[in-house]
C-alpha cells in the first residue's frame, strides 16, 4: 500500500518547511551557489516569505532581485533563514532543463549580473 499524504497534512508540513525561511529577526534568502557550494547570487525573501500553503502549494511572495550578482555557473539554490541557516536545497537549470528552479537566461551568470525570479512554489506531493 503506497502512503498518501491527505491535504490538510499537505499544507501542514508545506507551511511548516516555508515558515523556517521566516525564522530569525530578517527576511531569509535564496542563494545560488555552485555544484562546490560557492554563493553565485543571493535574493532576498519578502518576510513573510510565503502565504499559507492551499493543496501542498506554497506561493513565494515578492522575491527582491540580486542586482549585482557574484557570478558563476550555478547548479543549486539554496533557500536560508535570516541567520544563514539553510532550509531548503534544489536543483537549478536553464529552461527546459527540467530542475526544480529553471533560470531563463540559463546558468552562467556573470559577476555584477541581475538574478531574479518571477515566481516561485514550494510543492509538498499527495504521496
Amino acid at each position: 500500500m503506497a502512503v498518501t499524504l491527505e491535504t490538510s497534512a499537505r499544507n501542514a508540513a508545506c507551511n511548516g518547511i516555508v515558515d523556517l525561511v521566516d525564522a530569525g529577526a530578517a527576511a531569509g534568502t535564496l542563494e545560488f551557489q555552485t555544484s562546490g557550494g560557492t554563493e553565485v547570487a543571493t535574493l532576498t525573501f519578502t518576510d513573510p516569505a510565503f502565504g499559507n500553503s492551499a493543496t501542498g502549494v506554497a506561493t513565494a511572495s515578492a522575491i527582491t532581485s540580486d542586482t549585482s550578482a557574484t557570478g558563476g555557473t550555478t547548479t543549486k539554490a539554496v533557500f536560508k533563514d535570516s541567520d544563514a541557516a539553510a532550509v531548503l536545497t534544489c536543483s537549478v537549470t536553464a529552461s527546459g532543463g527540467g530542475g526544480d528552479i529553471t533560470l531563463a537566461g540559463g546558468t552562467v551568470i556573470g559577476a555584477g549580473a541581475t538574478v531574479a525570479v518571477s515566481s516561485l512554489t514550494v510543492t509538498v506531493p499527495a504521496s
